[in-house]
């Protein structure tokens, strides 16, 4: 079985890591053999740990997990030379990882939170020699997207990798909603999850709009719901958090 080694043990290397795990095994290097091994307990499986001073990176294929602002520090710390390095860094560009860890082939991945139960929407860019293998390694986890450019995986960190926080608020509030006009909680909950699976699955084939308009009768409960989103400029809102995002990953 072939290795993988994790810089940094934090929510996004376990959400990989889970979804990756029955086709791989781990090294995790941390700051600390104790954050290791909680993060051995989460994921279920044993990882080999090493301690992030001085790590000899050579010729191994690197998924690089740690917070953006940390790039330098934790770099500092590496020796070696990679043979690939995967960068999750939201708003590091190549230029910059390659300035601060020497490795032969570099690729910039944003997978979301799904991976962890292989649904994760992963964009990639990088050294082209590697597309191939980067889209079937985070291919192991989800469906991926190999795009050209940096500024098209920025955009897209803004959409699929911030996505599930925007859901996340649409799923809250709908359930909210349902509360607050005497629906019980606990099935307003099963309501919503079962509406997020459903709506995942036909907008596979479908776009937006026309599934849309195929639920809105004339005068009807769902066109007077969607006037009131439309009233709350829900359409608006939703298009100025992808500028936000997208230009926070500018300044980076």
């Amino acid at each position: 079985m072939n290795k993988l080694t994790f810089i940094g043990n934090g929510n996004m290397a376990l959400a990989i890591a889970q979804g990756l795990k029955e086709k791989f095994k781990f090294v995790v290097v941390g700051r600390s053999l104790e954050s290791i091994a909680k993060f051995e307990e989460r994921l279920g499986v044993s990882v080999e740990a090493h301690l992030l001073d001085e790590y000899d990176i050579t010729d191994q294929s690197l998924i690089f997990c740690v917070k953006p602002a940390n790039l330098q520090e934790v770099s500092h710390k590496l020796k070696g030379t990679c043979n690939t390095l995967y960068s999750v860094l939201a708003g590091t560009t190549c230029k910059a990882l390659k300035e601060s860890i020497s490795s032969q082939y570099t690729i910039r991945a944003m997978p979301n939170l799904a991976a962890s139960k292989m649904k994760s929407m992963t964009i990639l860019t990088g050294d082209v020699e590697k597309a191939s293998i980067s889209k079937e390694l985070f291919g192991s986890i989800g469906e991926t997207l190999w795009v050209e450019k940096e500024k098209e995986l920025d955009i897209g960190t803004a959409l699929s990798g911030s996505g599930p926080a925007y859901l996340a608020l649409v799923a809250e509030a709908l359930c909210d909603g349902a509360v607050k006009q005497g629906l019980k909680r606990a099935d307003a909950m099963t309501l919503m999850r079962g509406l997020f699976d459903g709506f995942g699955t036909i907008i596979q084939d479908s776009h937006p709009a026309i599934l849309k308009d195929g639920v809105m009768s004339p005068a009807g409960t769902t066109a007077a719901g969607y006037g009131a989103l439309e009233d709350g400029n829900v359409r608006a809102s939703f298009i100025n958090a992808i500028e936000k995002a997208f230009s926070v990953t500018q300044k980076e």
